[in-house]
């Protein structure tokens, strides 16, 4: 099951066929061969009970000028991930990828997917953890479905050990930030000029950082060039997963707080979707929120219309209450938007009665809670055995919530 996809923007299929449908079984061997290698490398450095990955990857692609570095900061917010992001681009630059190179080593898809899969084993990404950049090749795509087998294979032989916690129901996202080719290519090239104008006034004061400077950023073949790449290497290979795991199609052409709605649309958390079935077939008894609420203010309204005609007078008297003993108090308290009432009114006992109140106190915009609050209030003494005779004195306490004002301050 995948989440729908945004219709404002159909991406144009790149021409040539998806990675999956070009990997001859030679291919396949080879990315085996080289998972293999790179999985039973971490074997043995770190021990198989201590190869523990990410809870959540969210797979980021996007065309060239679509955004991913503006929105990826409102992603790792939307989902609750509090690491930065892995960037390919920067991991292949890092110390360990220099290593290789000044080795003599050449850092292809062997050496790419074993520095990834050793960066995703730290403990900051445990929980989640954004990957921009991967998968980029034919081999890379295989090693991520393999990866993924891995991580499922795990959890199954530590499921009923004291390690299971460490072993969680991986869940893997796609999502593609896209945008048409004209406006790539427009943006790429706005972002050059805005670049050569930032970096000429940091030369010219010594105040703030030079930004990396693209030659794609300043020759519209180039830019056209870069975007055709993507649609060729990139979406081809984000695509060929698509079948397999949660796609995320977001249209980013957009201003910034359009396309985060869209963002924030296609995000809405899915239980039955990134959760350990056990536990779904545990929770399947309760309903969900958005289940109970698309009705409500239906239902509220049948049941207001069925207090005015099953029980008017009744309906009346609460109508009233609230109007004379609550109100008042609500508007003392409108800048705090919270206001307490307590009360012994005899009407209340009536659990009908208490069911209106709160009905129409939600009608109306307001959140109201009611509690009862029984008192012993003494009232005389036996003299012969001195004892206290009490009597029960009932106090119904209603908290009111709503919005409340906003004061303007100086």
């Amino acid at each position: 099951m995948t989440p729908p996809t945004s219709t404002a923007l159909k991406p144009i299929p790149a021409k040539s066929a998806s990675p999956a449908a070009k990997l001859s079984d030679l291919e396949i061997k080879d990315a085996q061969l080289i998972f293999g290698s790179v999985w039973q490398d971490l074997e043995a450095d770190f021990g198989r009970e201590n190869l523990r990955f990410p809870k959540e990857i969210i797979l980021l692609g996007g065309a060239p000028g679509a955004g991913k570095g503006t929105h990826t900061e409102f992603i790792n917010l939307t989902k609750g991930l509090t690491c930065s992001p892995i960037v390919m681009s920067a991991l292949l630059d890092s110390p360990e990828a220099k290593r290789l190179k000044d080795a003599g080593s050449m850092v292809g898809d062997r050496e790419a997917v074993g520095l990834l899969l050793r960066e995703l084993m730290k403990e900051a990404y445990r929980d989640g953890v954004i990957l921009d950049g991967f998968p980029r090749t034919h081999v890379q795509v295989e090693c991520l479905k393999l990866l993924v087998d891995k991580m499922h294979a795990l959890r199954r032989e530590y499921f009923k050990t004291p390690l299971s916690i460490h072993f969680r129901q991986p869940t893997i996202h796609i999502m593609v930030l896209f945008v048409d080719e004209k406006e790539s290519i427009a943006r790429q090239l706005k972002r050059g000029r805005e670049t050569l104008r930032h970096n000429d006034e940091v030369a010219r004061t010594g105040i703030g950082q030079l930004q990396e400077d693209r030659p794609t950023d300043h020759d519209e073949g180039l830019a056209q060039r870069r975007y055709r790449v993507f649609k060729e290497q990139t979406w081809d290979a984000l695509q060929s997963l698509k079948e397999i795991f949660h796609y995320h199609f977001i249209n980013a052409e957009g201003p910034i707080a359009e396309v985060e709605q869209n963002i924030l649309k296609e995000l809405e958390y899915q239980s039955t979707l990134e959760l350990d079935p056990r536990t779904v077939d545990r929770l399947r008894v309760l309903p969900v929120a958005s289940e109970i609420i698309v009705h409500a203010r239906q239902e509220l309204v049948k049941r207001l219309d069925s207090h005015e005609f099953g029980q008017p007078e009744l309906f009346a008297k609460v109508v009233a209450f609230i109007a004379k003993k609550c109100m008042p108090i609500v508007q003392r308290h409108a800048i705090s938007g919270l206001a307490l009432i307590n009360t012994e009114d005899e009407m209340l006992g009536d659990p009908t009665a208490l069911a209106m109140l709160i009905d129409v106190f939600s009608e109306r915009g307001f959140h109201a809670v009611v509690d009862l609050h029984r008192i012993d209030v003494p009232e005389s003494v036996d003299l012969a055995t001195g004892v206290i005779k009490c009597r029960m004195k009932k106090v119904y306490r209603i908290q009111v919530r709503f919005h409340g004002s906003e004061i303007r301050r100086g």
